[in-house]
């Protein structure tokens, strides 16, 4: 639908990990943030760069052959995202955003006054659950209440905990990959006392779909480009919560009819994900984020080389006695810092050798710097471009630089 034959022909791997679908990188590169942003493959960039060139024309608006072209693609994504979440499209539709921080905000603070009682998320969540979460709880003039994090990803809690409220919480941490394990049982209690189950899945979407597939999610949340597409978001939402919503952040592309004082919302069947797609969409982008699942599907061989990466990763850096790992087992994110080294500082040395790690707090100030107490911290986050010369290149200038300091 997305990729050509010629595509798909160049995803195949090499005995390395190194595929043609990445061959515009520098050899000397070394691209360690993909829990940022993960690299795109050159099909997805050719998708994209397709609309703009062949077809470049509105979605949704036009009856001309361009914008017809433009309908049915985003409809094959639609479906795609949808079949690659593991849902049905009789209870489930996608709507597309900005990014996994706006979905959030999209939804939250457009649903009806007064339905929940709180608001609940993890003590070990990003900004964008965090902050959001917040903010509704100051303007509902509700609880927001914060579950512990067993070891394992776990959150602890009791049902009685989760009347009539909103559970917000990630699928994936971008801190250390660490799953939320109960997240299922989780969705049975929350929706079993009345609530609704929303997921950060921005991580999840592109490291641990398989484990989002099995959720009874009410809504979950993605960007494209941390999952080798453009910069994009888009939402996977029951149809049942879409009902539940009070519109007000609304647009060109909403609605069916407007006059004087009224207006009539696309809210029902195969436009229901209208009312959260205001105004002019990111035709291209969609398009690009439909080749990149095409892209993802076809990837199993190069998870596997992930994996095997991920352990040579763990296993390096455990065997540098300064180096204080967070994460307790290998995971495609690793965090850390050393004993005696701003974690900035050693982010601008491996930098002058081309290796790029992000070096901070990662957007977890509260979990990271407040309720651990941890000063900066250095992430390396593999993607499927990697290879083991990768690895090899981050540990051995690792080394280098910790016996020079």
């Amino acid at each position: 639908m997305f990729l050509s034959k010629k595509s798909a022909q160049a995803s195949e791997v090499s005995k390395d990990g190194s595929s043609p679908d990445f061959a515009y990188m520098k050899p000397d590169s070394c691209y360690l943030d993909s829990a940022c942003q993960t690299l795109r493959p050159q099909c997805v960039i050719d998708a994209e760069m397709e609309y703009y060139r062949e077809y470049n024309a509105c979605g949704g608006r036009v009856k001309y052959a361009w914008g017809s072209m433009v309908d049915d693609k985003v409809q094959q994504a639609r479906k795609l995202l949808l079949q690659f979440s593991g849902k049905r499209e009789k209870e489930y539709c996608v709507a597309f955003t900005l990014n996994t921080s706006y979905g959030i905000n999209l939804v939250l603070h457009q649903l009806t006054t007064g339905a929940f009682s709180r608001i609940i998320t993890s003590d070990r969540e990003h900004n964008s659950v965090v902050l959001p979460s917040m903010t509704w709880a100051k303007r509902a003039g509700a609880e927001r209440l914060i579950l512990e994090s067993a070891d394992d990803g776990s959150v602890l809690y009791t049902p009685s905990q989760l009347e009539r409220s909103i559970v917000l919480m990630q699928s994936v941490s971008n801190i250390d990959g660490r799953t939320t394990k109960n997240l299922q049982q989780l969705a049975n209690d929350t929706h079993a006392q009345g609530g609704i189950l929303l997921v950060d899945a921005a991580q999840g979407f592109g490291h641990d779909v398989e484990g989002l597939r099995d959720i009874d999610f009410d809504a979950a949340f993605g960007s494209g480009h941390k999952m080798y597409g453009p910069s994009i978001g888009f939402i996977v939402i029951k149809r049942s919560l879409l009902d539940r919503l009070d519109p007000f952040f609304i647009g060109g592309g909403t609605v069916s009819d407007v006059d004087l004082e009224k207006y009539s919302l696309l809210r029902s069947g195969d436009e229901a994900h209208a009312v959260l797609e205001v105004g002019l969409q990111n035709w291209g982008g969609i398009l690009g984020l439909g080749a990149a699942v095409e892209w993802l599907n076809q990837q199993q061989p190069r998870k596997e080389n992930e994996k095997a990466l991920a352990e040579t990763l763990f296993q390096g850096l455990r065997s540098h006695p300064r180096v204080r790992l967070l994460n307790h087992t290998a995971s495609h994110v690793v965090s850390f810092h050393v004993d005696g080294i701003d974690s900035h500082q050693l982010a601008l040395y491996l930098s002058q050798q081309e290796i790029m790690c992000r070096s901070g707090y990662f957007c977890c100030h509260s979990y990271l710097h407040h309720q651990m107490k941890l000063p900066p911290l250095l992430r390396v986050s593999l993607g499927l471009h990697a290879t083991s010369a990768h690895i090899e290149t981050f540990l051995s200038a690792l080394t280098k630089i910790l016996s020079a300091l």
